[in-house]
């Protein structure tokens, strides 16, 4: 089983911006019940067979992105382009024979590459390679292995990290752009980034991990002229990337709060909410992701809703610290870090303070479970509550891009949870030192659909 930070890796190796706009979109998207029937249909599927669908639409030409097994608005369109239904016929469903018909053209597609995932002996990394495509095979001067066509019109190259060399470093190299380099694409997070564009007659991709043992990465570069044939090949490439094999996931785990039972397990079906406690007894999280739930639980307890209105529910919280609060308003820019439940701990994601149609929100890669969940600045103190519910991973090539989420501040939404404790002073602490701070005012809401 791949780990959370190889998932991670493939989402972003597979951020293609050759076919994609990086301009996040403003609002979030409206539910699809069409796309919420198939997801169902979808669903039932053992995961083997919905990870080798998306992968053979990869081949067919008609995903670009991440092989997860998962269903969304992605793979929804890239069935219904494969079976050639549009408009009302729409259905996102594969019938049987649509099915075989997927899988016998990806596998001619695979065959006539010779794709192959191997290990890459000199840099460790696990990538798919076109053998058939890439027929040449040699050592590079970076720790890793160069694959080429025998026209030397298209270069995989496998990587090391470098003495010297830092992801920031190797990253501002990446995206530095030039009167014959045009950078179309580029993601920087603090475990990797992705860099993509153009030169006067190629096309160029490049991505870069930093785990336990140190920076690896590949890129891809190729000849425009076969752009047609090179871009399914470099998305399959990047889903089969794994920078650290085998690496342990690197999850938060939760603390227990003194003197509270063993937390329940999570209910077969439940999804995550994300909540937090901002006095004692009381917790606030997003009224719209659990207005959408038929019933919610903390540590398998049925969570109590307080009366109020407003985008912020306040419910009943036993235990826990509450938050040290922000008393000044938070500017645009500002560099926030969100707590949001994640299957084996507290995940942190960098954030950042935005001003959206004359609303405060948080621009962010928030997926499903992050509603709810606080931010925090870099003093540790809460400073915005997300009010909005990403209920629906939404991916642009297997990625979730930053995008605006609605958000509040506790004090501004009618004072229901009271003004919290004094704040925890100033500094610039690391998303670690965060995440052990304010670990026990971050609570988990089991959500029944």
């Amino acid at each position: 089983m791949r780990t959370t930070s190889a998932l991670i890796a493939c989402g972003a190796a597979a951020l293609l911006a050759f076919s994609l706009g990086a301009a996040p979109a403003a609002a979030q998207p409206a539910p699809d019940p069409k796309i919420e029937a198939a997801q169902r249909v979808f669903e039932v599927l053992p995961e083997d067979e919905r990870r080798a669908i998306q992968a053979d639409l990869i081949w067919t030409g008609h995903y670009n992105g991440t092989v997860t097994g998962g269903f969304g608005p992605l793979t929804y369109r890239a069935i219904n382009a494969f079976t050639g239904k549009s408009g009302p016929a729409a259905d996102g469903l594969l019938a049987p024979a649509q099915r075989a018909a997927l899988k016998d053209g990806a596998a001619r597609a695979r065959a006539a590459a010779g794709f192959e995932v191997l290990t890459d002996p000199r840099s460790g990394i696990r990538i798919g390679v076109p053998t058939r495509v890439l027929t040449k095979r040699a050592t590079n001067a970076l720790g890793g292995t160069r694959w080429q066509s025998a026209d030397e019109k298209v270069t995989l190259d496998t990587r090391t990290g470098q003495p010297g060399e830092t992801l920031e470093t190797l990253f501002e190299r990446a995206s530095a752009a030039s009167a014959d380099r045009k950078v179309t694409y580029k993601l920087q997070r603090p475990d990797f980034y992705v860099v993509s564009g153009e030169t006067r007659t190629g096309k160029f991709y490049a991505r870069m991990a930093q785990g336990p043992e140190g920076l690896r990465g590949f890129s891809v570069g190729y000849d425009k002229a076969m752009a047609d044939r090179v871009d399914r090949l470099v998305i399959a490439i990047a889903a089969a990337f794994e920078p650290f094999p085998g690496a342990a996931a690197p999850a938060v785990p939760a603390t227990p709060q003194a003197g509270a039972p063993p937390a329940a397990p999570t209910p077969a079906g439940a999804r995550a909410l994300g909540g937090v406690i901002v006095a004692p007894g009381r917790a606030v999280t997003s009224r719209a992701a659990l207005e959408a739930c038929t019933g919610a639980s903390v540590g398998g307890r049925p969570v109590a809703v307080l009366p109020g209105t407003g985008p912020l529910a306040t419910i009943e919280a036993a235990g826990g610290a509450p938050a040290p609060m922000r008393a000044d308003a938070v500017p645009d820019g500002e560099a926030l870090v969100v707590l949001a439940p994640g299957p084996d701990g507290l995940v942190a994601i960098p954030a950042r303070a935005v001003t959206a149609n004359g609303r405060l929100a948080l621009a962010a890669p928030l997926q499903p479970g992050a509603g709810g969940s606080p931010a925090f600045d870099r003093a540790g103190r809460l400073a915005l509550v997300v009010s909005a519910d990403p209920g629906r991973s939404f991916m642009v090539a297997g990625i979730v891009p930053e995008r605006n989420h609605a958000a509040e501040r506790v004090e501004a939404n009618g004072g229901q949870a009271g003004a919290g404790p004094a704040g925890a002073g100033a500094g610039d602490l690391t998303t670690g030192a965060i995440v052990e701070a304010r670990r026990g005012s971050v609570l988990r809401i089991d959500c029944r659909p």
